[in-house]
């Protein structure tokens, strides 16, 4: 058995990030740069005011107390009325406009008294040299560079990209998926109510929805079953590995006399790399290739099993298939620690241990939630992390530990 960075660093290495394409920049949220994009516009593009107040000039700086003379008119943001202030003088301004020429630092309009008629200001503050003034380019100089290769497109960056007058970006293409669920024992959602040994198919709605959470709500996503047969294995699974599709499987890959994924596979001509993880759900978890680009994913029939090793081996694949470099593909791990009132998490296996529970971020507390059996569904649904507990390692209540956020 491979540990799991074992497993996951043999995937990462074998997967390639596909094509790109350019996609507008309302479409490109979540989606990872393929190119680098430098600033070809200073942010901000001219010297502002950061308050609403009053622009003036102070040499090195003015006292409390000050008095200075208020010149008529305003400069609103906008456009550039081309106002001008001498020493003692002050002007009208507000938030983002441009600073009249002369003008080197602004005080807030709390922070004075007007008086004489309306014709003068007195300071309650001192003021310095620059205050309150946001210079041209002090955010975002032209040549910076503003993305790179990898970086993925979050709300920030894409604001940015905005904020530099583009419309479209280069990004990897979101690949084609295929997730086939296996099993006679299964019936589809929203047919007859399951009779002694059977049960509804719940990998299938829940793999699926984990490929969109991954790769966006437009991703070219199927879903298909198989019975526990040879042939029909074959015709589910030749079709989408010669299309090149990735493909994820949900049972099968184990070593009972039921268990057929393997030898079919390998009979469509997929190279196996591995089928056993040291991890705890999920050790029978399977990935090959095929000459036809496909990757496949085999991960266990239990869901909680399929949940956990879809975590933390087909998302990361998935993202580096979309542009993602290797050190953002995930799993993302944050310090924690155990909750204080929560029973001592024991694992006297050979394999760690994922637990599910509930992470309070703001206050890095984990707290284990349901039954930690494999097919327990139930308890996985009010979690939102996954605690690693170590082979042979105990966690005592408050003990520290790395979850993994999803």
């Amino acid at each position: 058995m491979l540990s799991e960075d074992e497993a996951r660093a043999r995937i990462l290495d074998a997967v390639k990030t596909g094509a790109s394409e350019r996609v507008p920049l309302a479409a490109a949220f979540g989606r990872y740069a393929m190119e680098v994009i430098r600033a070809e516009i200073a942010v901000p593009g001219f010297d502002n005011s950061a308050m609403d107040g009053y622009a003036l000039w102070v040499g090195e700086g003015l006292p409390a107390g000050a008095r200075l003379s208020l010149k008529e008119g305003e400069q609103p943001a906008g456009r550039n009325r081309g106002l001008h202030v001498e020493e003692g003088e002050a002007l009208r301004i507000f938030t983002g406009a441009p600073m009249p020429t002369g003008a080197n630092a602004v005080v807030m309009q709390e922070d004075i008294l007007i008086s004489n008629g309306g014709r003068e200001i007195h300071l309650n503050e001192g003021v310095v040299r620059g205050e309150f003034v946001r210079r041209a380019g002090s955010d975002l100089c032209v040549g910076q560079i503003v993305l790179s290769p990898g970086d993925r497109l979050t709300a920030a960056r894409c604001g940015v990209l905005a904020s530099q007058g583009r419309e479209t970006i280069a990004v990897g293409r979101i690949p084609s998926v295929t997730v086939v669920t296996t099993g006679d024992e299964l019936l589809p959602p929203g047919g007859a109510r399951p009779g002694a040994g059977e049960l509804y198919n719940s990998n299938g709605p829940m793999l699926a929805a984990m490929v969109r959470d991954v790769c966006g709500p437009d991703a070219s996503l199927e879903h298909r079953h198989a019975r526990d047969d040879a042939s029909a294995l074959a015709t589910v699974l030749g079709e989408a590995v010669e299309a090149g599709r990735v493909v994820i499987v949900s049972g099968g890959v184990s070593v009972g006399e039921h268990d057929k994924v393997k030898p079919v596979l390998s009979e469509l001509g997929v190279r196996g790399d591995f089928w056993r993880v040291r991890v705890k759900p999920g050790k029978p978890f399977y990935f090959g290739q095929h000459c036809s680009g496909a990757s496949v994913f085999g991960l266990p029939g239990n869901p909680v099993s399929s949940f956990v090793t879809f975590l933390l081996f087909v998302a990361p694949a998935l993202r580096i298939m979309m542009g993602a470099t290797p050190g953002d593909s995930g799993p993302y791990g944050i310090r924690c620690h155990l909750d204080a009132n929560a029973t001592a998490l024991e694992n006297p296996g050979d394999r760690p241990h994922y637990v599910r529970g509930r992470l309070d971020a703001a206050q890095g507390v984990f707290s284990p939630t349901g039954t930690q059996q494999s097919h327990a569904l139930f308890g996985l649904s009010q979690s939102n992390a996954l605690l690693r507990v170590g082979a042979g390692e105990t966690h005592a209540p408050g003990a520290p530990g790395k979850a993994f956020l999803f």
